[in-house]
């Protein structure tokens, strides 16, 4: 074979190998990375022999892009995962069915690849092989959201008063009064009656359009300060190995906290 060849196989070869070696996956028996956990960095045909057929609910891939299968030796359907968190395989239809796996360098373009979780959430994650405590909880406390306004519409029945006196209607009910009142006298009497009338028409125009009031209904909007919404996260306070440490969760905690031999806590 062709020297030239031959260091070409052996450099790809190294490149295939230092790709996978630099590859990870850690899968868990439930989801939000919980439970019993698995790591390969290599190509694992059947994960009978591990222990973990079937099992996987959530995945955290550390590094490279891996395949995944429902089958041994990498049939049935699979899925590539690239770095990141898939807390749920359920929607990839793969939860307990996964049975091997390995880290690839190319993606085919018909390969269903779903997005992993915007941000890493697993920073309480068990670690494989890593030892689990329990630390007795001392305290908790839950801290409220911020105030915030609730409002609603309510319907209320309103009672208009009647409106004052029509003053352009008074000025036009004298004019037209006294013009009566002037035609209708009779010598000395006219002036008298002019007068008459013009006051007349002044009270009569000055109620032409009063309103008259009235009782209707309308829908009014109310609002209020609600105190705090539900608690934002919990604060709590354990006790390890004779030191005190504090965590917020977004859960409330039960009578101890899983930690590892740091005290640091694990989900």
């Amino acid at each position: 074979m062709n020297s030239k060849l031959i260091s070409a196989f052996g450099a790809s070869a190294l490149m295939v190998c230092a790709m996978q070696a630099l590859a990870q996956i850690t899968f868990y028996e439930g989801e939000g990375f919980r439970g019993r956990a698995f790591t390969a960095d290599r190509p694992v045909a059947n994960l009978e022999g591990y222990g973990f057929n079937d099992r996987a609910s959530s995945v955290i891939v550390d590094s490279g892009r891996w395949e995944v299968c429902e089958f041994p030796r990498f049939h049935g359907r699979c899925v590539m995962l690239r770095r990141g968190s898939y807390d749920s395989l359920e929607g990839m239809g793969l939860d307990n069915r996964i049975s091997s796996v390995r880290p690839v360098e190319r993606v085919a373009r018909n390969y269903y690849e779903p997005e992993p979780l915007p941000a890493p959430t697993y920073e309480y994650r068990p670690r494989p092989s890593e030892r689990i405590y329990q630390a007795p909880v001392t305290s908790v406390r839950a801290v409220m959201g911020p105030p915030s306004e609730r409002c609603w519409v309510e319907r209320q029945q309103v009672v208009e008063p009647a409106s004052g006196p029509n003053v352009p209607g008074a000025v036009v009910g004298a004019i037209v009064g006294g013009i009566l009142g002037h035609q209708v006298g009779r010598g000395t009497g006219r002036d008298v009656a002019t007068a008459g009338g013009a006051v007349g028409g002044a009270v009569v125009g000055s109620n032409v359009a009063r309103g008259s009031g009235g009782v209707y209904d309308r829908d009014i909007r109310r609002c209020e300060t609600v105190a705090g919404g539900p608690p934002e996260y919990w604060d709590v306070t354990y006790v390890f190995r004779n030191v005190e440490h504090r965590v917020q969760i977004t859960a409330p905690p039960g009578p101890t906290i899983a930690v590892n031999e740091y005290g640091e806590p694990r989900a």
